[in-house]
């Protein structure tokens, strides 16, 4: 498997689990050109761009989702563009440790 398929894979695989952590659809997260997912409770959006959007490349989305970079830092850094409510992931990031990765 070449790297562009593994990192494919992990971001498919950390979205989904985010969506299993917090389900719902009123901010959509996207690490194009991999994968989007609706997470969190709130207002489902279904026309349109979301009013909640969080966006960022894949290997930022690989490093919050193992721990080995922090949501502030991300942040601070423009490594993730997040717009609306509820788009602070701080609280539910890192879902795994970077040994599982």
């Amino acid at each position: 498997m070449g790297e562009p398929d593994a990192e494919r894979l992990l971001v498919k695989h950390f979205l989904a689990l985010l969506q299993a952590k917090v389900p719902g659809a009123s901010v959509e997260v996207r690490v194009p050109p991999y994968a989007a997912v609706q997470v969190i409770e709130g207002v489902r959006h279904t026309r349109g761009t979301p009013p909640a959007v969080i966006e960022t490349d894949a290997k930022t989305w690989i490093a919050l989702s193992t721990g080995a970079l922090q949501w502030v830092e991300a942040i601070d850094q423009g490594l993730v563009h997040a717009s609306g409510e509820r788009t602070d992931l701080s609280g539910l990031l890192p879902l795994a440790s970077p040994e599982d990765a």
